[in-house]
């Protein structure tokens, strides 16, 4: 799982997709460099044919929007419904959701260039006797990749329309199963579900972006290898 992560500046280094400089998305709609729920962020999607660089909010159901349904539900007498984490989409999850499935089926799949994702570890974490744990502290840990400083997460967006008529872009990341990933696994607390992002290699961006085969992006969701991923500690700025 992944509720924050570092995004890249005005030039992410995409050069492999032959897109527009973000240099003026920058310029126009700055996004701030660490990412958390709802904050604006940018992602590439493919738009009418073209890879374009979009700014597009994190998480596929804003707070704001679930917090409204919440109040509307509370006025018709209705129950209302529970606020949701919408960052993440697992993979198993991804065609039979009502959220999710109709931005899957239609290919609304986008890259979301990150730094590093920002994940918890409980490194001195141990299990007693009586099979209580104690985790000890948590450490929070920068995750990236060994061979360029910006990777490219993949993600499915949609565009919303604001009551003012304006269109607002959102995104999620989807997660696979990371159970026995050297890395990945140890991260959250150890008895958490162990989830991953998934990383897309620079060669498979093209191909992510525009195949029209849902199961040939389906095989393409798989974990990146530990050996070629980084991990240090999240250590707050001085």
């Amino acid at each position: 799982m992944c509720t924050n992560y570092y995004a890249p500046g005005d030039d992410p280094g995409l050069n492999e997709l032959k897109i527009d400089n973000f240099y003026d998305l920058y310029r126009w709609t700055p996004w701030k460099p660490e990412i958390y729920q709802d904050y604006d962020a940018p992602i590439v999607g493919n738009v009418d044919g073209h890879f374009k660089p979009l700014i597009a909010g994190f998480g596929f159901w804003p707070r704001a929007l679930q917090k409204a349904n919440i109040e509307k539900a509370k006025k018709e007498g209705r129950k209302p419904p529970l606020m949701r984490s919408t960052m993440n989409v697992r993979d198993d999850n991804l065609g039979k959701s009502p959220l999710y499935g109709p931005a899957w089926r239609s290919g609304k799949r986008c890259l979301i260039p990150a730094r590093f994702i920002v994940e918890p570890s409980y490194p001195d974490a141990r299990q007693e006797a009586n099979d209580d744990w104690v985790l000890g502290p948590c450490v929070w840990q920068r995750i990236g990749v060994v061979d360029r400083p910006t990777m490219c997460v993949a993600g499915i967006w949609r565009t919303l329309t604001n009551q003012d008529g304006t269109d607002h872009h959102v995104m999620s990341m989807i997660t696979v199963n990371a159970d026995g990933h050297p890395l990945m696994s140890r991260m959250h607390k150890p008895f958490d579900e162990k989830r991953s992002v998934v990383i897309l290699r620079p060669d498979d961006w093209e191909e992510w972006l525009t195949t029209p085969n849902v199961e040939a992006a389906r095989a393409m969701l798989q974990l990146y290898p530990a050996d070629e991923m980084t991990a240090e500690p999240d250590l707050p700025a001085k």
